[in-house]
């Protein structure tokens, strides 16, 4: 029986003249809206008879595979007798380089929409004509050649022959993936308590085409009992593909764990963990330009086979097997695992693949989203991180310092509008900071012509000081786009300097917009609590399902610990010694590792010198700020079973070492959390409260006390990781004996 092959004309024409390098060299992000502009002024120009956007489709049978070809040709025009198929093509670079006889993946295109009407028209003869367009000068160039179907015939052939060897391998592939599914197994002798439910949620969320916002205790094992359910839909049919979304490396880790342990029960199943470019280049530099980068150059022609290799030998492509076969083809790793995400089955990747909308991966069509399901890990980061996503900035020095450097040019007379508008609103503000009503119209006409004398200069002269500048406004007026009324605009007076900002103070209408089209989306963290408050903040619906889970630990695994010490600011310095001593009792009392977490890094310092002072026997650890991934494992490493000695690590709360790891059995025998972790008084925190409190709801909880309590229940969540683990939590603060922060502490931590 044949199997159906869909695929897009520029997709396989694309993919069978693949070739050239790597250039990130300015390009004008304006290309695509002047290409789509330039189409509509050709097409404009074309006779009545004429016809624009026609839809063609064929399908082409080779060996077990019949191809299902479609798409649009750009024009197909009528002159007597002749039919003609119009390609119309824009272009930046002067005419005068301009290749006489066009680019023959241009030509590929149009005589595959020739080959196309000519077989359903039964016609002997077609014209093929490329229209090219200069964008600048509107310049136009046609090429124009007449084909018999005979020709056209034998080149589809061979565009199918190209492409088949791809199309085989991952047809193979699927076949086998989704019988390697039907037969797959939970990979684990039980489900612990709770697991089988969040599973089972997951399972008829993706069937069902709904969202999920579950809260799932620290160790039930919440990446296994989403993964699994979701791969057993994609063996069903349900999905073709799944995101793994987080925002640690070391929940990747765990996400590639899982896949792994599926794969050990025969599960087929290509992954790939994303690693962001300036992490993987194999440079000194992250300069992606052919000239600099030999993974760069000439990386089109040789990533097809790349592709082809990797798939066929590997299942889970971590960062150590996609830099083998990097080094091994000679490609970009990182534009490598791109080019991989749209082949694979699964992706385990940041949050910003899929949400922010200056980094998304946007090859990704609706029907391929369709088919696609999110699964947002640890999703209480996605508050902060969405509203970092959705906000921009802009500040005067930046301008002041283009207006120095680019005397004579275009971008003088640009930068120095913006800078004197900047001047002026320092002028008209009295306060250091304040908010602005509206976004000043004249602002963004300066803005925008900004964008257009620095994209003339770059075409000539690619500048790092100006090609950021561009970037950073282009951003911004990306911004300005999505600003709703969960949007606040304020400005900050510093000495000469000035700011602008678009905050954007709720994300979750832009959340929801960069989630749309998705199959599924399932946000679940141990911390989603109120339940509520996330499900607000992060887009949900009304008819979104929730799952609450109780933890799978017994209360006799630990015991938790309330004292009633004052760590606000102006009580820190004369408690210090206070928090050092119940250290100190703990240790004596119950000997073994601990990690004690701090509200900042200052506070921190404060009371490790104070231990110090008091203690110079035990054992410390130090979190350092900027510590590399090296350092970070070290740390951890210190943490082993049954040690002499007592070990006590210091930390910084919502840090690194206060979510994401796993230290099992007495690896760790307590936790220590002083503080409620509540965000320190600022500006911007101050206007979500006032947000938040002018909707009638509690602005304080939502600006502090929630995001405050989710680091606490996290950093406490290190210690109970198993059904073997005990341990001991205590909790340093007289507020966690007050209402809204007790009701916040999970049950088991308030029992007994």
């Amino acid at each position: 029986m044949s199997i159906d092959v869909h695929i897009a004309v520029r997709t396989l024409v694309e993919y069978v003249f693949n070739g050239g390098s790597i250039d990130s060299r300015f390009l004008s992000q304006s290309t695509l809206v002047e290409g789509t502009r330039i189409h509509q002024k050709i097409q404009k120009t074309y006779q009545d008879t004429d016809q624009k956007e026609v839809y063609l489709r064929t399908e082409i049978p080779y060996e077990q595979l019949t191809f299902v070809i479609d798409g649009r040709c750009d024009g197909l025009l009528f002159d007597d007798n002749e039919v003609i198929i119009d390609e119309i093509k824009s272009f930046s670079q002067p005419l005068e380089s301009f290749t006489e006889e066009g680019y023959p993946v241009h030509w590929a295109q149009a005589k595959m929409y020739a080959y196309m009407y000519a077989r359903d028209h039964e016609l002997a003869e077609i014209n093929v004509q490329l229209t090219y367009v200069q964008v600048e000068s509107e310049a136009k160039k046609v090429l124009k050649r007449s084909f018999t179907f005979s020709e056209l015939e034998s080149f589809a052939a061979e565009m199918v022959e190209g492409y088949a060897p791809y199309a085989i391998q991952m047809q193979n592939h699927r076949q086998s993936r989704n019988e390697s599914i039907q037969k797959l197994t939970f990979p684990f002798n039980n489900y612990r308590t709770g697991q089988r439910k969040l599973a089972g949620a997951a399972y008829k969320t993706i069937v069902e085409e709904k969202s999920l916002f579950a809260m799932a205790p620290t160790g039930i094992g919440k990446t296994i009992s989403t993964l699994f359910p979701t791969v057993k839909a994609m063996g069903e049919g349900h999905l073709n593909r799944l995101f793994y979304l987080t925002a640690k490396t070391i929940t990747r880790t765990t996400a590639e764990e899982a896949f792994t342990r599926m794969r050990a029960d025969g599960l087929d199943f290509h992954s790939i963990t994303i690693t962001a470019k300036d992490k993987i280049c194999f440079k000194e530099e992250t300069i992606c330009q052919k000239d600099y980068c030999e993974y760069a150059n000439g990386y089109y022609d040789r990533i097809n086979e790349a592709i082809l290799d990797i798939l066929a030998n590997e299942d889970g492509i971590t960062r150590d097997v996609l830099e083998v076969y990097a080094h091994k083809h000679k490609v970009c790793p990182f534009e490598f695992s791109i080019d991989l995400a749209y082949e694979v089955d699964a992706i385990i990747c940041d949050y910003n693949y899929i949400f922010d909308p200056r980094v998304s991966l946007k090859r990704l069509i609706e029907d391929q989203k369709k088919s696609t399901a999110l699964l947002v890990d640890e999703a209480h980061n996605l508050v902060d991180r969405g509203r970092e996503m959705f906000s921009a900035s802009l500040n005067k020095r930046t301008f002041l310092q283009l207006k120095k450097e680019y005397k004579g040019t275009p971008v003088y007379q640009s930068a120095s509008d913006v800078n004197a508008w900047f001047i002026q609103l320092r002028k008209e503000r009295t306060e250091p900071t304040s908010l602005l009503e509206e976004l000043d119209s004249d602002l963004l006409q300066l803005l925008m012509e900004f964008v257009e004398a620095a994209a003339d200069v770059l075409k000539k002269n690619s500048s790092q000081i100006l090609l950021d500048a561009y970037f950073e406004v282009k951003n911004f007026l990306k911004i300005v786009e999505l600003l709703d009324d969960l949007y606040v605009i304020y400005c900050e007076i510093v000495k000469y300097d000035a700011y602008l900002k678009l905050f954007c103070i709720n994300p979750a209408n832009s959340l929801q917009k960069m989630g749309k089209g998705y199959r599924s989306k399932v946000f679940f963290s141990a911390t989603l609590s109120p339940l509520p408050y996330y499900q607000d903040i992060l887009g949900g619906k009304e008819e979104d399902y929730h799952l609450m889970l109780p933890s799978p630990f017994s209360r006799e695994q630990m015991d938790v610990f309330i004292k009633p010490l004052s760590t606000r600011y102006r009580d820190r310095e004369h408690t210090k010694e206070e928090i050092v001593a119940n250290l100190l009792s703990l240790l004596q009392n119950r000997p073994g590792n601990y990690l004690v977490f701090f509200p900042s890094y200052q506070y921190l310092l404060n009371v490790y010198e104070q231990f110090k002072q008091m203690d110079t026997e035990t054992a410390t650890l130090l979190q350092s700020i900027g510590m590399t991934e090296e350092e970070r494992e070290a740390f951890l490493l210190r943490f082993q079973p049954n040690q002499q000695e007592a070990l006590l690590g210091f930390a910084v709360l919502g840090g690194i070492f206060s979510e994401g790891i796993d230290l099992i059995g007495d690896r760790l025998n307590g936790v220590v959390v002083v503080g409620v972790g509540l965000p320190q008084l600022c500006f911007e925190r101050d206007l979500i409260k006032d947000f938040f409190n002018k909707q009638g709801k509690n602005g304080y909880h939502y600006a502090y006390v929630y995001p405050g309590m989710n680091k606490v229940l996290q950093a406490g969540g290190r210690l109970i990781r198993s059904e073997n683990d005990h341990g001991t939590i205590v909790l340093i603060d007289d507020r966690f004996l007050q209402k809204p922060y007790y009701q916040l502490l999970p049950r088991e931590w308030r029992d007994g």
